[in-house]
């Protein structure tokens, strides 16, 4: 593991260092490739929990050496979203960095957005491990994390710490849940706790109604149950909003396995309540395109390319109820520059990456910001 760990941060160094000139060109994405192409089998030799423990550690040490002040951005390409306006449209989606600790190498990457998260008002272990899972044959992930985290006091002054805030940076999203132990008719009392933690340090806020991994959240997207806590959590915007004298925008984060007819509720309950916008979609529990590979058997939320069809299709279908009333963004699946476009295709206005950050690494972020400025 040592000798993995030696590789991947010294992949991670020479890839920033390399990167250096002040702009990117479609010449310099090749290399970043290369790089990441080498660094990869190290990757993939270590259990998927371990190598993230050990990447991100390293990019944090290149950000603290100087060396991602070096990186360049991709061309600017402004979009403003939910009364925010992102720097480019690809962004970061949460779950990579449930802490916050990991902030300013992330935002090296050349996103518009980082989204942290998803962060509990307690802390909390997540379920046991083995708890990831990658299907490579698919490009395709398994997890059942569970929200772990280290609570919402400490991940708030991670986020205090973090140069992206203190210099405001760029945009930054704040994705708060429920604790694992937090009865299901009392998880509202936690987002609400949670809400008022993150509020001042948000460019905007998530709320992840949608993680499989937590017994009984998607409850909460069932008409009355939504209805509740979408009332309850504007009443808090709107006073914090008076408190803070700033208006910090929320969005509601949905799963993928939902049917025309929980489209309609949920976009009827978004529109009724004024929520500012909707991130479609989390991981899906569905196991039909994995079906014969290794781990297909695993609990936990699917994600990577087998999600492409199924969210880009709820993205389609939101859009079809919402028209251009609210803003979404479409994550799941993009493993391309040509799949962000199908999300923005869909009705997307802005789109994030996770999972095809890990198979393809840092050039995905270039390549998908390139894709959608030609489209703009």
């Amino acid at each position: 593991m040592q000798r993995a760990a030696t590789i991947i941060g010294d992949a991670v160094v020479s890839l920033i260092s390399y990167q250096s000139a002040p702009f990117y060109t479609a010449a310099s994405i090749v290399p970043a490739k290369l790089l990441y192409a080498f660094a990869r089998p190290a990757l993939f030799s270590l259990d998927p929990e371990a190598a993230h423990n050990l990447t991100l550690p390293a990019l944090r040490r290149a950000a603290a050496l100087g060396l991602t002040s070096l990186l360049g951005k991709p061309a600017a390409d402004p979009r403003t979203v939910m009364g925010v306006t992102f720097p480019n449209p690809v962004g970061l989606a949460a779950g990579l960095d449930k802490d916050g600790a990991y902030i300013d190498g992330l935002a090296a990457l050349g996103f518009g957005s980082i989204e942290i998260g998803t962060v509990t008002p307690r802390a909390q272990p997540g379920n046991p491990k083995p708890r990831m899972f990658r299907l490579p044959a698919a490009n395709a992930i398994i997890n059942r994390m569970g929200f772990n985290n280290g609570g919402v006091d400490a991940f708030v002054a991670n986020v205090q710490a973090s140069r992206f805030y203190q210099e405001r940076q760029g945009v930054l999203g704040l994705n708060i849940g429920k604790n694992a132990d937090t009865p299901i008719e009392r998880a509202a009392e936690d987002y609400l706790h949670c809400l008022a933690k993150v509020y001042p340090y948000a460019s905007y806020v998530t709320v992840n109604i949608s993680s499989p991994n937590t017994k009984n959240l998607r409850q909460l997207q069932g008409a009355s149950e939504l209805d509740a806590l979408l009332s309850r959590l504007k009443e808090t915007q709107q006073r914090l909003a008076d408190l803070h004298k700033r208006y910090v925008p929320l969005a509601l984060k949905i799963a993928p396995d939902i049917d025309a007819e929980q489209i309609k509720t949920i976009a009827d309950a978004l529109l009724r309540h004024k929520i500012d916008g909707v991130i479609a979609t989390n991981t899906t529990i569905s196991r039909e395109a994995v079906r014969g590979l290794q781990h297909e058997n695993e609990a936990g939320g699917l994600s990577g390319a087998p999600v492409l069809a199924l969210s880009t299709s709820v993205v389609r279908q939101l859009h079809g109820e919402l028209g251009d009333a609210l803003p979404i963004i479409g994550v799941g699946g993009i493993f391309s520059g040509a799949d962000a476009q199908a999300k923005i295709a869909a009705g997307a206005a802005l789109v994030q990456l996770y999972s095809g950050l890990i198979y393809r690494g840092p050039a995905l972020v270039r390549e998908c910001a390139a894709a959608l400025r030609q489209k703009n």
